[in-house]
């Protein structure tokens, strides 16, 4: 299987849910488990949240979801200011925000995060679509 998407998005709350059902309308195509569905719908949730929260002056976002073989890839690009996820503190039991790394973490077979000082970040999540 192999399918591949594009999305420029407005940096907007209302993008976010647009972008989930087109990813999980394409995978649910290609007869993804529901579980795994909703890994990614989670994790694509938390990316783009977070690039509307923080990505300061940017007018909009890019995401990308490659699906090859068992595996996709999915890419969220923003040109805001940047950030470095590793200087992140873990957010507390019980809080409320700051959680979004964690998860993406939790719930990807692997993150990544290119950050491109002055230039916005790229951050990278795969999930393997077979269990």
């Amino acid at each position: 299987m192999e399918a591949t998407i594009a999305l420029r998005l407005p940096r907007d709350a209302a993008s976010v849910p647009l972008v989930r059902r087109v990813l999980d309308g394409t995978l649910r195509s290609l007869d993804v488990d529901p579980r795994i569905r909703d890994d990614i719908e989670l994790m694509l949730t938390e990316a783009c949240s977070n690039v509307i929260k923080h990505a300061g002056t940017s007018d909009e976002y890019v995401v990308s979801a490659a699906l090859h073989d068992d595996l996709c890839v999915i890419r969220v690009v923003d040109a805001g200011g940047g950030f470095d996820p590793y200087a992140m503190r873990r957010a507390g039991l019980g809080a409320e925000h700051g959680r979004g790394l964690q998860i993406m973490r939790a719930l990807a077979d692997d993150v990544r995060f290119d950050h491109r000082r002055e230039h916005g970040v790229v951050v990278c999540l795969e999930k393997r679509l077979r269990p």
